[in-house]
């Protein structure tokens, strides 16, 4: 019987042999901890993070009480989709990690939609 460390590394090899960055298309990376929620805009070319948004930043919390609902997901996909719009990057690849499609990761990767990212 796998663990579940060793179920999750397999879920995220199975995804990266398909979701490749560029620096014209880089990867968007979703990381949930127990208390807040990450994003990265990584080139995997050059292994380079462009840009990153998180509910643990300072403003953020002063905008938001609860740091990790679908409310504050939508707005940190509002964030990083702006933070990659000043870059003047517009598409995107997304990499939901080990986490199903659903929830708070769908409703960040809608904000992000809205934001005007193509992916």
């Amino acid at each position: 019987m796998k663990t579940k460390e060793e179920a999750k590394i397999r879920i995220r090899r199975r995804i990266r042999k398909t979701v490749r960055g560029t620096a014209e298309r880089p990867r968007v990376f979703v990381f949930k901890s127990n208390r807040y929620i990450y994003t990265q805009a990584v080139n995997d070319d050059d292994g380079r993070v462009l840009a990153s948004a998180c509910t643990l930043e300072k403003a953020f919390k002063e905008a938001e009480k609860n740091l990790k609902n679908i409310q504050s997901c939508e707005k940190l996909g509002e964030i990083l989709a702006q933070r990659l719009k000043e870059k003047k990057i517009e598409k995107i690849v997304f990499d939901r990690g080990i986490y199903p499609y659903h929830g708070r990761i769908k409703a960040l990767a809608e904000a992000m939609r809205k934001g005007g990212l193509v992916f």
